[in-house]
């Protein structure tokens, strides 16, 4: 039997800052448990607010309090402290890469719950088709019961949000796919879709260690894309376009591109191409970026000057970024600072004076897992309330 499917409202606009109970939720998550009249000094809210919204809260099982006789007997008004309740709610996501589909739960907190992986096909239908036909099997395995949110679907490139499109993955070889047109009504939950990169920035700064200052987020993999947030909210640019930073000229380079120019940011330092440079070299018997950096871990000195190179090649690309942006922190997520940080250190000397700004992301080996969920997670961090258009979450 499938678990209780609880819809967030079909496709709708969900606001950028979040509205009164959005605070109290997020307020909830950052600093929780959190008694009452600390959530009014954190919102922002009156008492009649903050009580008015933690009882739509509690009810929809989004937070919970312990009972009563838990509570240790103080003198004047209780204070019993609310947290955000884990065992009611999942959220669901599937992320679509070069080698592999990354499928995972997630619950209230942004922790990984389940993920499993499996080889991607190669036309974006038969993806879709596999989706689909595997999510409720995945959904039995790890759900236990528990309402489903939606799901997320994240990839590289450039991803319409308000459409549900992906325009284009040039690492896929796709273009105008429209994921959830094609999803929605076969998996019979809400779907939203969103780039790795901004889907890992919502993650940032709802679960992460980072801060919640004006961030740019950099993802490299076989895709390469960036994210910019300030004031806690993601830049979208037309058709959600921002961050488009594939084509950024990297000096030096001379990597033919498929645009028909040279030396463009992702086709050079993408995990495919390090990965055939390391074969091509004799550095691994064959073209696979996890031979690569097991090959540099153990010490072999010709993978870890490729290593090196790669974080060059990056941070010679994205300074003119910093300069215009002037970030609070740049996240790089990325394989080669995940298993070697030790290497970090070379990509900060490469950006000299903005090299302390260099954090890498926070989820580690969970962050595909992390991301596939994220933009469920952050509709309801936005938009805690739309879930009572499908009655009581209990």
């Amino acid at each position: 039997m499938l678990p209780t499917l609880i819809a967030m409202p079909g496709r709708r606009a969900v606001p950028d800052r979040p509205d009164n109970a959005a605070a109290v939720l997020r307020a909830v998550l950052h600093r929780g448990p959190l008694a009452r009249t600390a959530i009014i000094r954190e919102a922002g809210l009156s008492g009649a607010a903050v009580s008015r919204h933690t009882a739509e809260l509690l009810a929809l099982g989004l937070v919970w309090q312990p009972p009563e006789h838990e509570q240790r007997p103080r003198p004047g008004r209780p204070r019993i402290p609310l947290d955000i309740d884990t065992s009611h709610h999942v959220a669901a996501g599937v992320h679509i890469a070069v080698p592999r589909l990354t499928f995972s739960l997630a619950d209230l907190r942004g922790r990984v719950i389940a993920r499993e992986r499996v080889p991607r096909q190669s036309h974006p239908g038969a993806v879709l088709h596999d989706v689909a036909a595997r999510l409720p099997g995945f959904l039995r395995r790890y759900a236990k019961g528990r309402s489903v949110l939606g799901l997320g679907v994240v990839t590289g490139g450039w991803v319409d949000v308000d459409a549900g499109v992906l325009v284009e993955n040039a690492a896929l070889g796709w273009r105008d796919v429209p994921l959830r047109r094609v999803l929605q009504p076969v998996v019979r939950l809400p779907v939203h879709v969103e780039s790795h990169a901004r889907a890992l920035t919502h993650a940032e700064l709802l679960f992460g260690t980072v801060g919640s200052g004006d961030l740019l987020h950099l993802f490299v993999g076989n895709a390469v894309d960036a994210a910019i947030a300030t004031g806690g909210a993601l830049l979208h640019g037309r058709r959600y376009g921002a961050g488009s930073v594939a084509h950024l000229p990297v000096p030096g380079s001379t990597t033919p591109c498929p645009c028909g120019r040279t030396g463009c940011l992702q086709v050079t330092v993408a995990d495919r191409t390090i990965a055939e440079r390391a074969a091509a070299g004799g550095v691994t018997a064959h073209p696979d970026l996890r031979l690569l950096l097991r090959a540099a871990r153990e010490g072999d000195e010709r993978a870890v000057e490729l290593c090196r190179s790669r974080l060059g090649m990056v941070a010679r690309a994205v300074r003119p970024m910093l300069d215009m942006i002037s970030p609070d922190v740049l996240v790089l997520t990325e394989a080669v600072t995940l298993h070697l940080p030790q290497l970090l250190p070379e990509l900060s000397s490469e950006l000299g004076g903005a090299g302390d700004l260099v954090r890498t992301g926070s989820f580690g080996t969970d962050t595909l897992a992390v991301a596939a969920t994220a933009p469920v997670l952050a509709a309801v961090y936005q938009d805690p309330l739309g879930l009572r258009t499908s009655g009581s979450a209990r």
